[in-house]
Formats: C-alpha cells, sequence, structure tokens
C-alpha cells in the first residue's frame, strides 16, 4: 500500500469502490453520502495526542442533495452528516494504517453544536486528531475527537469518535 499524506476526490471514490485498501477491507461510502471532498493531511505521529491526524474539507456547493430536505425553505448541513463524515475519516485511519476489516461506527461520547453549515458558506474543514487504537481478537478500533469548522468558524466537536474494522 501506498501511504500517501493527502487524497484527491478520485482516490476516496476509488476507497468507496474497494480499490484503495484491498477487498473486504475499509471503504467509504460513495456520493452522496460521501462527506468530504479531498484528504488535505494525513499521518500518523501529530495531533494532539501525537497518534495521528486527519484533515478533509468539502467544498459547501448550493445543490448538495441535503439542503433541500433537511428543513423546507431553511437550508442548513444537518449535523449528523459532519458527524458521519468524522467517523468516515476515523475508518479510513484505520484502513489507511494497513488494519484489516469492514468499518463501522461504534459510538461518540459527546457532540456539542455551536454553530451551522449553511448554503451560503464555502468550504467545511474536518480535523480528526486520534486517540488510541486498539486491537483485540481479530478486531481493530479507532478512537478519536474531531472537530468541524465551516469558514474557518468552529460548528461542532465530537469526542471520543469509535470506529472499528471487522474482519468476517
Amino acid at each position: 500500500m501506498n501511504k500517501k499524506t493527502s487524497y484527491k476526490y478520485e482516490e476516496l471514490i476509488e476507497c468507496g469502490n474497494g480499490k484503495l485498501f484491498g477487498p473486504g477491507n475499509a471503504k467509504l461510502p460513495l456520493p452522496p453520502m460521501l462527506m468530504f471532498d479531498r484528504i488535505t493531511e494525513i499521518n500518523n505521529d501529530q495531533g494532539v495526542f501525537k497518534k495521528g491526524l486527519i484533515k478533509a474539507e468539502l467544498d459547501i456547493k448550493d445543490d448538495h442533495w441535503f439542503f433541500e430536505c433537511h428543513f423546507n425553505k431553511d437550508p442548513v448541513m444537518p449535523g449528523c452528516l459532519g458527524l458521519d463524515a468524522m467517523w468516515q475519516l476515523v475508518g479510513f485511519y484505520l484502513g489507511w494504517l494497513g488494519k484489516p476489516g469492514k468499518g463501522r461506527a461504534l459510538g461518540v461520547n459527546a457532540v456539542k453544536f455551536t454553530g451551522e453549515v449553511l448554503k451560503n458558506m464555502k468550504m467545511a474543514t474536518y480535523e480528526i486528531d486520534i486517540k488510541r487504537i486498539l486491537i483485540k481478537e481479530g478486531t481493530t478500533v479507532g478512537l478519536a475527537n474531531g472537530i468541524l469548522k465551516a469558514d474557518g468558524k468552529k460548528i461542532y466537536s465530537a469526542e471520543n469518535l469509535k470506529v472499528g474494522l471487522f474482519k468476517k
């Protein structure tokens, strides 16, 4: 596996199609559920806990599918989609490390909303700080904290995002 430090949209689509980490291993969801356009940085020794850092970006577009259906005539990105993006990034990180298995979100301890991602904004950015990687009986679990910013303003944060890779 080529351990790159950033990924373009086309490479994220390859991951969604199972071509990046191999058959039966971590995949990203495909559009429209893929919630970022690129990974701008990924490493295994930086971040708050020095266990890994992932940064990603989503270009905010007027025609994103969720703006028209979340609240009628009140276009806002659902908070659950930003949270899902954070889980997606933790799962991608585990695959990037070379850990085997299919990814599944397992939980989060706390989410705090301090703003909204609105249609008139230009970019959402995600920062994921890996806290710990646990391996038990062939299952790999990643634990991380994350934040979402829109146009540089912190919109929400999540503590103890938990994602598992399962080898079955």
